[in-house]
């Protein structure tokens, strides 16, 4: 596999929307390690291997499980997620697969006991910055193996 394109190929500011979002969202109440177990899931749906990677190491870094992290394309069939987990896992696949005019209610509706409103809002923003970063380096084509925690 060969890189396609670089970071360092793109224009001066090419990142630095994605890069302050990214800021933003560290400082969001949301749980970091429950974003990590969502950007995996996305990463899964999108087929992106380096993001895969990446997120891979960061959630074990935070304390995530080998096994959580296996079985989390099945999640819907193992009995350790989290009911809160269940419900942005749901919400993050009804985003990410989006084919029809809005987000099914029942998947926003399961966020309600979990999440407030801003909190809601910040959870839609990371799913939409994961989708963005897989679908750039699903085009740009960085080699997966080599990330190392905190690296980005």
């Amino acid at each position: 596999m060969n890189t396609r394109i670089t970071y360092k190929d793109t224009a001066p500011g090419f990142a630095d929307g994605l890069m302050k979002t990214e800021f933003y969202l560290k400082k969001s109440p949301l749980d970091q390690l429950l974003l990590e177990l969502m950007k995996y899931r996305v990463s899964q749906i999108n087929g992106c291997a380096y993001c895969l990677d990446m997120h891979h190491k960061e959630a074990i870094s935070m304390g995530e499980t080998e096994l959580r992290l296996h079985s989390l394309i099945a999640w819907k069939e193992c009995p350790y997620y989290s009911d809160k987990e269940r419900a942005v896992l749901a919400f993050a696949e009804a985003l990410t697969l989006a084919s029809g005019p809005e987000t099914e209610d029942a998947a926003f509706d399961a966020l309600t006991p979990h999440f407030s409103i801003p909190e809601i809002a910040d959870l839609t923003l990371a799913i939409a910055q994961i989708n963005t970063w897989n679908r750039i380096n699903k085009t740009f084509k960085p080699v997966p193996g080599n990330y190392q925690v905190g690296k980005h």
